[in-house]
């Protein structure tokens, strides 16, 4: 009987312990989770029409994203989680016609565009 009690005891003792992380205790340090591409306004100002793919990729980096059923699309996506959990997400895609530079689209817009 003894034992029985004890693995009860010590399952109880687990429960507690890992309900510990379902409570946001105060004083408890949060940090900010950035996942995906990091994209500016200011990169984005540096997009040209005609650019080609390798110039695009130097500008913003590789795509999070590369649609293997579109080539000519390349997506870039931004998810950042505050420390207080609010989650917000941003998308940019540029669009492709061969290896020239056509268009974009999404949370910017490059500002020197025709």
């Amino acid at each position: 009987m003894p034992s029985v009690v004890r693995i009860l005891l010590i399952t109880a003792l687990c429960s507690v312990a890992t309900a510990c992380s379902l409570f946001k205790f105060p004083g408890v340090h949060r940090i900010q989770v950035q996942q995906g591409n990091i994209v500016t306004q200011e990169m984005v100002d540096q997009l040209k029409p005609g650019m080609t793919r390798r110039q695009v990729r130097f500008v913003l980096g590789t795509p999070l994203l590369e649609d293997t059923f579109n080539p000519n699309r390349w997506d870039y996506i931004n998810r950042v989680r505050t420390p207080k959990g609010e989650e917000s997400q941003k998308r940019f895609s540029v669009y492709f016609n061969g290896d020239r530079l056509m268009g974009t689209s999404g949370d910017w817009q490059p500002s020197n565009w025709p």
